[in-house]
């Protein structure tokens, strides 16, 4: 069964917790660890260069299934029940659609908060055409979720249709699912009985933050492993609707084989830039899926590369931020970014993935083992589906598949690359490389960008790994 992409529309209450480049540089502009300017945990979820940690789940967290787990493991989610996750909400707002100024900040809390050119996040371009939606996007040093809706009147000062969205800002987005349906239910207040602010008030008294003096909302990323042990138990089914892993599994088959493209672009830390016209909610989904392909839990590896940074929906506003940009992820709805080439390396139009970098339309192609891995990603899904309906099995979970098997992969790879590294002979041959998982002909470009951009200077390539 088809589980939506929406998160459902439930009553105000919260759902329960569950748990620079120039213009066309050439492509090794991403070689040197020099070019990283901040050196960030294997998973990267911040939004700025350190500070307090910011604990990923709550006090109230799921005890995992054992059977679930795997036994290495055990000691680390452990830990993390213990972890306590304090409010972090720094603001909220209610953003307008006005016909004549087009849209606008209608109100906020705190009332000094910079929330410049939120209404244009707030509220996406082409939302006009959707009856509701929901928007992740990042706003300086933080990450935001709005919630929009349009309903139709009889007014002609409106022209037949009111549009309001209805948002929250926070140092981290880890958790920013969890008011969802507080969100929407705040939106359908507003468009129907506009100027009513005193629930917002509340939840903003009680929910928000509470942040470090001159700290400046800058908060240091996700303890290391972390995201690894949350995706290894089963997680509530509300969180599987209204969390963004909860897309997981619509995200691979929406784009099919062309995922372990996608999967090696993420891994060599790529721009990448994905459109689609309005509702853009699903395809902040896909950015935050697109950053789960690249994970990898071996402490050290990827700390001097430029953190992979989910930028969730962005418009011609941030034109200038993403300039600055060495590596990231995001969405538009605005079709004049493909014209910015200088801005990504790689664009999504669709389930069509393409680059305009010469270097890198090679790795578009699916080599032989990309074919394998899909294949047995989907014969483990199907396995999963089959003992689920035959046993009943409420334990493992597809979302826990998908983003394991990546991470495994990675692992795997980039094991197998300091274990030949801190060998007596560090030459890579066909029977390494294949024990990485990868095609010792096919997967040769990408392995040599890996090599050049992950900073293993001292391995050699076997002359037998020649391209096809």
């Amino acid at each position: 069964m088809e589980r939506s992409d929406r998160a459902p529309l439930l009553d105000f209450e919260e759902a329960p917790s569950a748990e620079k480049p120039e213009g066309d540089a050439p492509d090794d502009r991403l070689a040197s660890p020099s070019n990283s300017r901040s050196v960030v945990s294997a998973f990267g979820w911040s939004s700025g260069q350190g500070a307090p940690s910011n604990p990923l789940v709550t006090d109230q967290a799921p005890v995992p299934h054992e059977e679930g787990c795997l036994p290495e493991e055990v000691a680390l989610e452990d830990s993390m029940v213990n972890w306590e996750e304090k409010d972090q909400i720094v603001s909220v707002f209610v953003v307008t659609f006005n016909t004549r100024t087009g849209n606008m900040l209608e109100w906020c809390l705190p009332k000094d908060m910079d929330l410049e050119g939120v209404e244009f996040k707030a509220i996406a371009s082409g939302s006009h055409r959707v009856s509701t939606d929901f928007i992740y996007f990042r706003k300086g040093s933080y990450f935001g979720l709005a919630c929009f809706a349009n309903m139709a009147v009889e007014s002609t000062v409106e022209r037949g249709a009111r549009m309001k969205s209805v948002g929250i800002l926070s140092p981290s987005y880890t958790l920013l699912y969890r008011y969802m349906s507080f969100l929407e239910h705040q939106v359908r207040l507003q468009l129907q009985t506009p100027g009513h602010y005193s629930p917002l008030e509340a939840f903003y008294e009680d929910k928000r933050a509470v942040l470090p003096p001159g700290g400046d909302g800058i908060v240091s990323a996700c303890q290391a492993n972390a995201w690894g042990a949350v995706t290894n138990h089963s997680m509530h089914p509300e969180m599987k609707i209204t969390h963004p892993a909860g897309c997981m599994s619509q995200f691979i088959r929406f784009f099919g084989e062309q995922i372990m493209v996608l999967w090696k672009l993420a891994l060599l830390r790529r721009r990448i830039l994905i459109f689609s016209p309005p509702p853009v909610g699903v395809v902040c989904y896909r950015v935050y899926c697109c950053c789960c392909l690249a994970n990898i839990s071996i402490p050290g590896i990827g700390v001097a590369v430029p953190e992979f940074r989910p930028f969730f929906y962005v418009n011609v506003a941030d034109i200038s931020a993403l300039e600055n940009e060495l590596s990231y992820v995001a969405c538009t709805t605005e079709k004049i970014f493909e014209e910015k080439k200088d801005l990504y390396d790689v664009y999504v139009d669709n389930q069509n993935v393409k680059t305009h970098r010469e270097g890198l339309k090679p790795l578009l192609r699916l080599s032989a083992a990309d074919k394998d891995k899909y294949h047995k990603l989907t014969e483990q899904r199907q396995m999963l589906l089959y003992s689920q309906e035959e046993t009943g099995d409420c334990v493992s979970s597809e979302e826990d598949l998908f983003i394991l098997f990546f991470l495994e992969q990675n692992n795997r790879i980039f094991q197998t690359l300091s274990e030949v590294a801190n060998s007596s002979e560090p030459t890579l041959t066909q029977e390494t490389v294949r024990a990485m998982g990868l095609d010792p002909h096919g997967d040769r470009l990408f392995l040599l960008h890996l090599l050049e951009i992950y900073g293993y200077d001292t391995l050699l390539v076997s002359d037998q790994l020649c391209c096809s």
